[in-house]
């Protein structure tokens, strides 16, 4: 048999990085804007923030993604109450594909919103500058670690994946597809119900949580409140994020206290005592085991970095 191999078509290609990071702004920043010859776009992560581009001007909330074109100016500033948390992606593409994210405000799923994850976690092993950095203009190679076989390759698949899988999903009008689900072939059915109860269980906890956000949660009040036994609930908790509960609950504060700090209305003791903390040093001995600083510390280095330019 003569076999002919076929060369598979490239919709959507990107051809360059120009820069990726993800920053936690204070909720006065301000970056009057700037134009360039490649695409951009900007996914709000937490909180909410007014962006523009060229005449047109959008406030942007949790899981919504606006996309610069070419050429297009643009800029953004925080809304002075709230403190949003975003991912910014800078990339050359010269697809026709292209064409359909021009002038767009889209929603993305929780699909899409994983696969942004993913590029930050392999950008942060293969790349040296500093990710939270809102003025980077040039990528560094790690030089000082061993970098992960395909790295690189990797965030350019989920960037072309990213853009492929909403471009899809507006065009048909259907969800998109889960690029982590697993398949069993022999009980798919059977699989796939019991993911995606224990998904929806996951996220019904993880909302009483974020709702009792300033309480002191114990294993045993989430339980009773769920009506979920202890260790089905501690082992749906490492199953789904590979970390304990309470752990879970007091990073969810801890994100919360960052938010409080960045707008600037409250004091380290008013955020403790906000957020149900038994004394301000309990809370502060917490958010340094977290974050790897001080409340003092983090407020200094993100008010610092904001006031770059």
């Amino acid at each position: 048999m003569a076999y002919r191999g076929l060369t598979l078509k490239e919709d959507l290609k990107v051809e360059q990085l120009f820069s990726l990071h993800y920053f936690e702004y204070m909720s006065d920043f301000h970056y009057s804007g700037e134009s360039h010859d490649f695409w951009e776009f900007l996914c709000v992560d937490k909180g909410e923030v007014e962006v523009w581009g060229d005449s047109r001007l959008y406030t942007l909330k949790k899981d919504e993604v606006i996309f610069h074109k070419p050429n297009e100016f643009h800029g953004l500033k925080a809304n002075g109450r709230i403190a949003p948390n975003l991912m910014v992606i800078s990339f050359s593409s010269n697809s026709p594909a292209m064409d359909f994210f021009r002038d767009k405000v889209l929603h993305i799923n929780e699909n899409e919103r994983s696969l942004l994850g993913q590029i930050l976690q392999e950008a942060r092993t293969c790349f040296s500058s500093r990710l939270n950095d809102p003025y980077l203009e040039a990528i560094e190679r790690n030089q000082l670690t061993e970098i992960p076989f395909g790295s690189e390759q990797l965030i350019r698949l989920y960037l072309e994946l990213f853009l492929i899988l909403v471009k899809r999903r507006y065009q048909l009008q259907e969800p998109a597809v889960n690029v982590q689900e697993d398949t069993d072939f022999r009980h798919p059915v059977g699989k796939f119900t019991k993911k995606k109860a224990d998904k929806e269980l996951y996220e019904r906890i993880v909302s009483y949580m974020i709702l009792h956000i300033h309480s002191s949660l114990t294993i045993e009040q989430i339980c009773h409140d769920n009506l979920i036994g202890r260790s089905q609930l501690q082992k749906l908790f490492h199953e789904q994020n590979q970390c304990g509960i309470i752990n879970y609950f007091s990073s969810l504060k801890i994100d919360a206290a960052k938010q409080y700090i960045r707008s600037g209305q409250m004091n380290f003791t008013q955020i403790s005592e906000t957020l149900g903390y038994s004394t301000v040093h309990y809370f502060s001995r917490q958010f340094k085991q977290i974050t790897g600083m001080t409340p003092s510390e983090y407020a200094s280095s993100i008010k610092g970095l904001s006031e770059q330019k």
